[in-house]
């Protein structure tokens, strides 16, 4: 569907800060998504991108709304492991299988049958299916040593699943196989692999930054303790003076009671 310069100008900005904003800021690329919507609702690059921004953000039904438009619209498959993976986040496992089963599968790419692959071992997973899971990963993709987009998640979801089922020494091995091929960091395998090593990292700089302010509390501590010390003798000299402004007054009094005296008897000569 063609739209008018102006409005088609209008769809564009908003769809480029869905793409520049759905990883970082996902909430703010699904605000662009909805202004895009409202533009123009019956293009399907809208509604598809409208879907991955709700999808992102974890509105599972109605990301699944508008990958549906968007299916009806291209008559494409390309979505279907996606929808199928809005089924799970709706807590609808057992319907993602079922789509795992259909003909639209053999429909995709070599990409899209191994994310197919991927949402159906979840699936497996959320119904406690931890050894079925298992299997459904194993694959010619899982085992062939060519590197490809998919191949660090696949083979992560793959250890994460030994890991699960108790085979911790398969799960270190797949992990690093994950962690070799993932050149690009899309997956945290390094830690998963620490962690099952016992390794634990420090940051450094955050001690230093630690120590620092350990070192000022001590500082002030200091200053504390010793205008706490002036403070005292600066009270001591105050109960000093008035001790004797208090020894001068009594002096000054007796002097007086002596002067009113010899006002009574006659002049005092020195």
């Amino acid at each position: 569907m063609s739209l008018p310069k102006t409005l088609a100008e209008d769809v564009a900005r908003n769809l480029v800060m869905v793409a520049r904003l759905i990883d970082e800021d996902p909430e703010q690329a699904y605000a662009f998504s909805r202004i895009a919507l409202r533009l123009a609702s019956r293009v399907a690059a809208v509604r598809e991108a409208a879907g991955f921004a709700a999808y992102a953000t974890q509105r599972y039904a109605e990301a699944l709304a508008e990958f549906r438009a968007s299916r009806r619209m291209t008559g494409s498959v390309e979505l279907w492991p996606v929808m199928a993976d809005c089924e799970r986040g709706l807590g609808r496992p057992e319907r993602a299988m079922a789509m795992a089963g259909e003909s639209e599968v053999q429909k995709l790419d070599k990409a899209g049958q191994v994310e197919m692959r991927l949402v159906a071992a979840g699936a497996r997973r959320d119904m406690g299916q931890i050894d079925a899971a298992i299997v459904t990963l194993q694959s010619p993709e899982l085992a062939s040593n060519a590197v490809h987009s998919w191949t660090p998640r696949l083979r992560y979801a793959y250890a994460d699943a030994l890991l699960e089922a108790g085979r911790e020494d398969e799960a270190r091995e797949w992990f690093g196989k994950a962690l070799e091929a993932d050149k690009d960091g899309s997956t945290d395998a390094s830690d998963r692999l620490a962690e099952l090593d016992g390794v634990e990292f420090v940051d450094a700089l955050g001690e230093d930054a630690e120590s620092d302010t350990n070192g000022e509390d001590d500082a002030n501590g200091l200053s504390a303790e010793k205008a706490e010390k002036a403070e005292d003798d600066v009270q001591a000299d105050s109960r000093h003076d008035a001790d004797a402004d208090a020894d001068s007054q009594a002096d000054a009094d007796a002097d007086s009671e002596s002067g009113r005296g010899g006002d009574a008897d006659g002049p005092t000569r020195a």
